[in-house]
């Protein structure tokens, strides 16, 4: 009887493994900022701190505020939550601000890419509202006929066709031709013609390559930031931002892309063409940013980072803190 069952049941069986499940990360997070001593004459002070905010791919949760003075928490442009508060200069010098919070950061696995069933559209995300917007230009991002002539020739010289196949060719070359490397003047601002040229520089200098070159042949692109933790579970100290991207194409859906991991790491150069581990937190989306409510000096051009304005004025040398622990 088993012998006679045994061909059906095979018949039945799937000719493909199903992809592994996700993996994913619990931790608490804890971000700090300190106001330092202000210029003299200064009135009032205004100051400004992203909060991660919850997506298919993090859950975030618990969030706690201390300080001294009264602070709210909005929504900004993209979906972005800030805190910010405005005190007068007697409240303000020394202000201590911590925020902590508990996150559940999912690894991100685009489905058309990364799953052995056969190659179909599974978009699953809503539809974005600033979809227009990601295949505009930011500052230091422009999408002038020269960005446009280099991304063409990448795409041409991989003879690319599709949507899918030029974004590959794009993250082929980045990866390729840009070294990380966080030395000398210039890197860390995401200007894309300091990166064409310098071909080194932080995640911030691969990701303006990598969005300018797909908006400039029509693929919507996106940029987030957010802080790294390492793989290995514990607690700690964080130094220092890391940012990522992601490319739009009506077949796939948005696609996670880390084009500097891949860089720092070739053996997973694959994987970070339509995944991002859960390695990370975001906190903010987009470039070029106005603050809620309005900051007094230009966009910000990206925002990780505490940001405070002393009489409508950028204060700089505000002291800063993150820690994570794991919880499982």
């Amino acid at each position: 009887m088993l012998s006679f069952l045994l061909p059906l049941l095979s018949f039945f069986t799937p000719d493909t493994p199903a992809a592994p499940a996700p993996r994913s990360r619990t931790f608490t997070f804890t971000y700090a900022a300190t106001v330092p001593p202000l210029p003299a004459g200064t009135d009032s002070v205004e100051l400004w701190l992203p909060v991660p905010h919850p997506d298919a791919y993090q859950q975030v949760s618990g969030l706690t505020v201390k300080t001294t003075v009264p602070y709210t928490v909005r929504t900004g442009q993209y979906g972005n939550q800030l805190l910010h508060l405005k005190v007068a200069a007697a409240q303000a010098a020394n202000l201590r601000v911590e925020m902590q919070l508990e996150a559940t950061r999912q690894e991100r696995l685009n489905p058309y890419l990364t799953s052995a069933a056969p190659k179909k559209a599974r978009r699953t995300e809503a539809a974005d509202p600033d979809m227009a917007r990601w295949l505009q230009p930011d500052r230091l991002v422009p999408l002038d006929d020269k960005i446009k002539q280099w991304a063409q020739e990448v795409v041409t010289k991989a003879q690319a066709k599709t949507d899918l196949e030029k974004a590959r060719a794009i993250y082929e070359h980045v990866v390729s031709t840009v070294t990380y490397d966080k030395t000398g003047q210039g890197w860390g601002r995401g200007d894309i013609y300091y990166a064409c040229d310098a071909r080194r520089g932080n995640c911030t200098d691969f990701h303006a390559v990598f969005i300018g070159y797909c908006r400039a042949v029509g693929i919507p692109a996106r940029f987030s930031i957010g802080f790294p933790l390492p793989p290995e579970r514990g607690q700690g100290e964080i130094k220092g931002y890391h940012c990522w991207a992601e490319f739009y194409t009506p077949t796939t859906g948005w696609v996670p892309v880390d084009a500097s991991e891949a860089a720092k790491n070739p053996t997973r150069r694959n994987y970070f063409f339509g995944a991002h581990d859960e390695n990370r937190l975001e906190f903010t989306r987009g470039r070029d940013l106005v603050l809620t409510p309005r900051q007094k000096s230009a966009p910000l051009n990206y925002f990780i980072y505490p940001y405070a304005e002393a009489d409508g004025k950028p204060l700089t040398g505000i002291q800063q803190t993150f820690r994570f622990q794991d919880v499982k």
